[in-house]
C-alpha cells in the first residue's frame, strides 16, 4: 500500500511521482466556531484534521491541508464564530476538486467535522461528479453508534455532539494542551420543537454554547472514538473505490 502524503510537506515532484502510481485526496472540512468556554474555536477543524490524517494513512491518500471555515451561521449569535456562506463553501470544495482532476488525481475524499457544512459539500460532489471526477463525503461515519458504547453521558439530541463528552474526549486525544477542563460545565437545552424545520441560531435557546455533559472526557475515549471513526472511514472507502 502507498503511504500517507502530506500536502504541508510534500513537494511537487513528490506529488507528481504519487500521481502516476494513482493517488486519492483527502480534504478535512471544519469549521471556526464557539465551542464553550473549554474548546478552542477551531475544534471541528482540529477533529476533521485528525481523522481525516488517519485515514489517508489507512489508504495512502494525499492529506491535503484543511478548509478552516464553515458554514456555521447558527453558532453567530457567540463572539468568535465566523461562517462562509454555502454558497462560498460549495465554490471552494468545487475548486478543490476541479484543480486535483486537472493534475491527475483519481478522486477526492472529504472528511466533513461541521454538521452546517455536509449540504455544501454535497452539492460541490454533485458538481465535480458531473465534470467526471469522483467524490466520496463523509461525515463520522458509525460515530453515534462509538458514543454510546464508549462514552458515559447521553447526548443532547440523537446524534448532536457539540463541546460534549464526545468532541471534548477526541479533543483530548488530539490537543490536548487547547483543552480547559477546569472550565468544562454540562448544559442539556430545550430543543424548540420546530428545531431542524426552520433557520435558527442555536443560541437562541442554548446559553453557554455546550450541548451535552463534558466533564466524563477522557484522552482514551477520545482515542476509541478516533480509532473507530478511521476505521470505518478505511472501509466505507475501500467499497467506494472497488466501484470507481
Amino acid at each position: 500500500m502507498a503511504s500517507l502524503i502530506d500536502a504541508n510537506r510534500a513537494s511537487w515532484p513528490q506529488i507528481e511521482a504519487a500521481i502516476a502510481e494513482g493517488l486519492y485526496a483527502v480534504l478535512p472540512v471544519g469549521a471556526l466556531e464557539q465551542h464553550g468556554a473549554h474548546l478552542p474555536l477551531t475544534t471541528d477543524t482540529v477533529l476533521a484534521s485528525g481523522v481525516a490524517r488517519g485515514l489517508a494513512e489507512g489508504i495512502g491518500a494525499l492529506l491535503l491541508p484543511p478548509i478552516a471555515y464553515g458554514d456555521a451561521w447558527t453558532t453567530e449569535g457567540w463572539a468568535g464564530t465566523l461562517s462562509l456562506s454555502p454558497e462560498t463553501l460549495r465554490a471552494t470544495v468545487t475548486d478543490i476538486g476541479r484543480g486535483l482532476q486537472r493534475m491527475g488525481v483519481k478522486g477526492l475524499i472529504t472528511l466533513n467535522g461541521h454538521f452546517g457544512n455536509r449540504e455544501p459539500i454535497a452539492l460541490a460532489a454533485r458538481t465535480l461528479s458531473e465534470l467526471g471526477f469522483p467524490v466520496f463525503h463523509l461525515d463520522y461515519p458509525q460515530l453515534e453508534a462509538f458514543a454510546a458504547q464508549i462514552c458515559e453521558s447521553a447526548p443532547a439530541g440523537p446524534g448532536f455532539y457539540h463541546a460534549d463528552e464526545v468532541e471534548t474526549s477526541m479533543m483530548l486525544a488530539l490537543a490536548p494542551d487547547t483543552v480547559a477542563m477546569d472550565k468544562a460545565a454540562p448544559e442539556y437545552p430545550e430543543f424548540p420543537e420546530t428545531f431542524g424545520l426552520e433557520p435558527m441560531k442555536l443560541s437562541a435557546f442554548n446559553r453557554s454554547g455546550v450541548f451535552g455533559d463534558p466533564r466524563p472526557a477522557t484522552a482514551e475515549k477520545g482515542e476509541k472514538l478516533i480509532a473507530g471513526t478511521v476505521a470505518e472511514c478505511v472501509r466505507l472507502v475501500g467499497v467506494w473505490k472497488a466501484k470507481q
